[in-house]
């Protein structure tokens, strides 16, 4: 069974940067260069759907500075990594609530999806101001009201962008080995690899090694 989605928990951004003795930013802007290349290995290797874990809903308790840092960095990258995936032929759809962020970053996310919306290739989701609870909790709130039941199927449809499939693979940087709330529905039957290489220092060659460990796994999803 091929790796369709592989879901990425960035992690150790900041303690990247202190270990290069840099501002905790820096670790978050060098991150976004891992993003890329990730991408890029993703795409050669086949895979459909790519998902960073970026920002969750328990972010907002770290420092008002940082909170602020990436907000802005959002509202200025995300629109240009739209542009660049877009030559790409691929798509950028972000799964997270809209509670807390600025009506202009809302914005901004909305029309970043439109811009590679028509895309074909490889889709990548930015899971920004997300959390795994709080998106069940949305969508069964949504299937309350417009199916009047919660039932597995209906909460699986009003997920964040119901279109995203399971997660095969969840792969978390940093050595920490939890998954933090990430993507809880879609994660049921993923398997799950633990690196030590903090997310700024990850590149393309590390694709490979995902996927020939991925394919070394017996997924039998229960049987």
């Amino acid at each position: 069974m091929s790796l369709v989605h592989l879901g990425v928990i960035a992690d150790g951004n900041r303690r990247w940067a202190k270990e290069h003795s840099l501002p905790s930013i820096e670790g978050h802007r060098n991150g976004l260069k891992s993003i890329e290349k990730l991408v890029d290995g993703a795409n050669e290797a086949g895979i459909k759907f790519i998902s960073f874990y970026l920002f969750s809903t328990e972010n907002w308790g770290r420092s008002e500075k940082e909170v602020s840092y990436l907000m802005k960095l959002a509202e200025t990258r995300i629109p240009k990594y739209a542009e660049k995936l877009k030559a790409k032929n691929g798509k950028l759809l972000v799964l997270g609530s809209k509670n807390r962020i600025s009506p202009k970053l809302a914005s901004i996310i909305e029309q970043a999806e439109k811009t590679t919306a028509d895309c074909t290739g490889i889709t990548v989701c930015f899971c920004f101001n997300y959390g795994g609870e709080q998106e069940i909790v949305d969508a069964a709130n949504i299937a309350m009201q417009a199916d009047g039941e919660i039932s597995t199927e209906t909460i699986r449809k009003h997920l964040y962008h119901p279109e995203v499939p399971d997660i095969d693979m969840v792969v978390r940087t940093s050595g920490e080995e939890r998954i933090s709330g990430f993507m809880l529905w879609r994660s049921s039957y993923a398997e799950f690899m633990f690196i030590k290489k903090y997310f700024p220092d990850m590149d393309t060659g590390d694709i490979k090694l995902i996927v020939d460990e991925y394919n070394k796994r017996n997924r039998r999803f229960g049987k």
